[in-house]
């Protein structure tokens, strides 16, 4: 089936709600597919939600990694601590209406639990393959949103911190080589 007939297929199929189609289209996908950007409570929870497994992920990284994984790691628990730490600020300032989660999505929650059974080089090769996953998928987040977002200041923001994701991204894949 056609990637767009079936990405329009699923938008009317959860169009009942419109508060559920939204949320149903970012987290199938269908949204990111088509290029829409997230809602801004969806656009909250997604960014959210990967920056808690961005550090979280990163502090097992501390622990059993190599060096060269450990310096990345440093730096995703840093960069990402200062993005949890500036999208909470802006919906504590009443910027941002949407609620921040205070755990993360059960699909960030999973690749989480799979990292904590795994040692040596199994870690670091799901960790690298996680990273660039993870980022491939913050970076179209941002983007959109940074592009079309409908919160002015969430949007301005967005697009300030896409760079910072494209760079993770950079480096995640030259990791993966």
């Amino acid at each position: 089936m056609n990637k767009f007939v079936l990405a329009a297929a699923i938008l009317i199929a959860g169009s009942s709600t419109s508060v559920m189609a939204q949320s149903a289209a970012e987290s199938t996908g269908v949204n990111s597919l088509m290029g829409v950007a997230p809602k801004t409570e969806d656009f909250v929870a997604e960014a959210a939600s990967s920056d808690m497994f961005e550090v979280e992920s990163s502090k097992l990284a501390l622990e059993r990694s190599d060096p060269a994984t450990k310096t990345f790691a440093q730096q995703m628990i840093t960069d990402h601590t200062k993005t949890s730490t500036e999208l909470k600020q802006m919906v504590e300032a009443g910027k941002v209406k949407a609620p921040v989660p205070t755990v993360m999505t059960s699909n960030f929650q999973s690749m989480l639990d799979k990292l904590k059974g795994l040692q040596g080089d199994d870690f670091n090769k799901q960790y690298h393959a996680d990273q660039q996953d993870v980022h491939e998928d913050a970076v179209d987040l941002f983007k959109r949103y940074g592009d079309e977002g409908e919160n002015a200041d969430l949007k301005a923001w967005a697009a300030q911190t896409r760079p910072a994701l494209e760079h993770h991204l950079q480096m995640a894949t030259d990791m993966n080589k």
